[in-house]
């Protein structure tokens, strides 16, 4: 996607052809720095402090992360202690292991000579992969846009709810939810956004409308709890958000809030839509409720706030009074039942077992 007419990707391999850049969101939207990673532990960090975020751009990050740990030293022993290392920097987004995974695969028969360049390589075919992913889940989400714009009266909008950030910012290019919104848009629909302000860290506010508002997308950005009343007044005619993990079960684990959004679309009949990548997808898990574990953030997310003052400056202010207490879960699942569809990069299917493992036999182990 672009930022002031020059494409981007959220993370890329430098010139030099062995440092990882990557755009450093937490200086969003007031600042738009470059990050320059050039060791496994450099990687671990950007994942834990959330210079990147969401799951497809944590998954691409760490897999870079292991390629920077095999230039520094390409024995078994590194190779274990660089995914013991990455794999604990977040317990939620499923696409880190996925990844991790995928190169402990890719390097483990090889000779130590042969992991760095190998690494790289299998580190740039995932991020590749995610693009040419997400770039599918947009096509067939247009579809559903389109058919609501069909039943529009000339000149009406399609007004599109999302929650947090599930834009090219949360993977490597296009993003997940906001894929099919970025094409409808190209194309000529007229289409709108709901952008939740998604608390705590407000990566709606600060991300989704950055994203939206560098690409021309009409938006409105709304506190979490407005999204129940546009939907009682009509003013939604889908919700559409991404995820870091999706049980077989069709159980779908999101962004804190996402949970009180299915509930109201299903209240006021609105289609509530998860737009995710194939390796999302955790088949090991039958129970999203039980079994996904649920992160729980630093309280200072909750009891600061950071932003621009009137005067150019960027601070930090506390809005929460000292001595309370704070819980500051990161993640909610919403139930297979409450969601109308799994756009992905095969189709929109049910959010259910069958539907998921016949559209991805291979993940699901089906012969």
């Amino acid at each position: 996607m672009k930022v002031d007419g020059r494409h981007f990707r959220s993370i890329w391999l430098e010139p030099d052809g062995w440092s990882v850049g990557a755009i450093d969101q937490r200086r969003l939207p007031h600042e738009f720095i470059i990050a320059r990673i050039t060791t496994a532990e450099e990687a671990g960090e950007a994942i834990r402090s959330m210079l990147v975020r969401g799951a497809p751009l944590i998954g691409a990050t760490a897999a870079y992360g292991m390629a920077l740990a095999m230039r520094a030293e390409a024995s078994d022993a590194a190779l274990d202690r660089a995914y013991r290392m990455l794999i604990e920097s977040r317990p939620t987004a499923i696409n880190l292991k996925w990844a991790l995974d995928e190169m402990q695969r890719a390097l483990a028969p090889l000779s130590a000579s042969a992991r760095a360049e190998a690494a790289y390589a299998r580190a740039r075919e995932i991020a590749d992969e995610d693009v040419a992913i997400n770039r599918d889940i947009g096509r067939h989400g247009l579809g559903l846009i389109e058919k609501i714009a069909a039943t529009k009266r000339p000149g009406d909008v399609v007004n599109v709810l999302t929650h947090c950030n599930a834009g090219w910012l949360a993977t490597v290019d296009w993003g997940t939810a906001t894929s099919p919104i970025y094409q409808a848009h190209d194309r000529g629909v007229r289409v709108h956004v709901w952008v939740d302000e998604t608390r705590p860290r407000n990566q709606g506010a600060s991300l989704t409308a950055w994203e939206l508002g560098h690409h021309g997308v009409p938006h409105t950005v709304i506190p979490d709890n407005t999204g129940g009343h546009v939907m009682q007044h009509r003013m939604v005619d889908l919700a559409i958000v991404g995820t870091d993990r999706v049980a077989a079960n069709g159980d779908v684990c999101n962004k804190i809030g996402t949970y009180l959004k299915a509930l109201a679309a299903h209240d006021n009949g609105v289609p509530f839509y998860v737009a995710l990548p194939s390796p999302t997808i955790d088949f090991s898990i039958d129970d999203g409720i039980r079994q996904i574990p649920i992160e729980q953030r630093a309280a200072s997310e909750v009891t600061h706030l950071t932003g621009r003052t009137s005067d150019g400056r960027i601070e930090t202010v506390r809005v929460v009074p000292e001595g309370s207490q704070v819980a500051n879960f990161g993640f909610d699942v919403t139930p297979a039942r409450l969601v109308t569809g799994l756009i992905t990069e095969r189709g929109v299917v049910r959010a259910d077992r069958a539907a998921l493992a016949s559209a991805f036999p291979e993940r699901a182990g089906v012969s």
